[in-house]
């Protein structure tokens, strides 16, 4: 949250916390005019949207683990000195019945004030995050982001001088938490792999329409930006790394023959091979499947060929935010 009281200068310490349904992410980074740099980091699977599906509240267990979480996030940004932050919330958080009881538990017990942001807020902040990783050169560009509860697809244009403008967008009510806990959780059937991927499909189809994207497509005007831990951690099977490498995965590209190749090998494994995995790991191995089915769904409906791999997206977005408050 923004304070109105302080008169920031160059050099100020900003913070930029993204809870999600699934991850409690955070960057603290020193601006220095119109850019920042990256001073400490923070991240966290806490899982807050476990069992939201259908209790319609976020558990007790899930808000604790999430406010120890937020806990660590609000002792750094003290020992930095961060003078501005924008602390941001969002599907579990909008879908939740007792969201104002959990912000206000989190406000009194770490001095962190979430603010809810809608699916279009989200949106736009995904998109200033990942930018940089635009090609001006194309007309349009889809960017997606695969989220713990929902996902979020934006479709984009350029104007040839490094400006982009959001067409439209949708927020899909699904994500890899609530794929994951409707199936069951970990190993998904094939029935149900094709059932969430069909469902992507379908969901996406008027989106398609109206904005004639996969004519566009057939025309190869449109470039992909995939922003989400699946995407991330497929980059890293990608690469073969023994041990994630944001710098190594980040604006690395993906071809969708390679996604294919390797979704379809992850689905022939159990829940603890694919846990034994370099980048994946058992806090992200019960949940990769749906992921993978959703990021499916998205490539056989626009066979764009290959896409760009972003690891950044809402912090940096609010960073970019709080640099504008900054400078203003």
């Amino acid at each position: 949250m923004l304070d109105k009281q302080i008169t920031p200068s160059n050099k100020t310490a900003i913070a930029a916390v993204d809870l999600g349904t699934n991850n409690c992410r955070m960057l603290v980074a020193r601006a220095d005019n119109n850019n920042f740099s990256v001073i400490d980091s923070f991240s966290r699977i806490t899982r807050l949207g476990e069992g939201l599906t259908v209790s319609r509240r976020l558990s007790s267990e899930a808000m604790e683990r999430t406010i120890d979480a937020l806990k660590i996030c609000a002792s750094k940004m003290k020992r930095h000195r961060v003078k501005l932050s924008r602390n941001v919330t969002t599907e579990a958080c909008r879908r939740a019945e007792n969201c104002n009881e959990f912000v206000e538990k989190v406000k009194k017990e770490t001095g962190i004030f979430l603010e809810i942001i809608s699916p279009q807020e989200e949106a736009k902040l995904a998109l200033s995050g990942c930018s940089a990783l635009i090609d001006p050169n194309l007309k349009y560009t889809i960017v997606f982001d695969i989220g713990g509860g929902s996902t979020e697809v934006i479709f984009v244009s350029s104007d040839g001088q490094g400006r982009f403008r959001i067409n439209d967008f949708i927020s899909m009510p699904f994500g890899v938490v609530t794929v994951s806990e409707d199936c069951g959780g970990g190993d998904l059937t094939n029935k149900s792999y094709q059932e969430i991927l069909g469902k992507v499909k379908s969901t996406l189809l008027e989106f398609d329409q109206k904005n004639d994207i996969s004519k566009r497509i057939s025309s190869k005007q449109i470039q992909m930006i995939g922003v989400s831990g699946t995407v991330t951690t497929l980059g890293g099977l990608n690469l073969n790394l023994m041990k994630y490498d944001r710098k190594l995965v980040d604006g690395s590209k993906l071809v969708f023959n390679d996604i294919k190749r390797h979704t379809l090998s992850l689905r022939k494994m159990d829940l603890a091979k694919r846990a034994s995995l370099p980048c994946i790991g058992w806090q992200r191995a019960d949940l990769l499947l749906g992921g993978c089915a959703i990021l499916e769904g998205i490539c056989e409906l626009w066979p764009v060929g290959c896409l760009r791999i972003a690891d950044r997206g809402l912090r940096e977005g609010i960073l970019n935010g709080l640099l504008e408050n900054i400078n203003s």
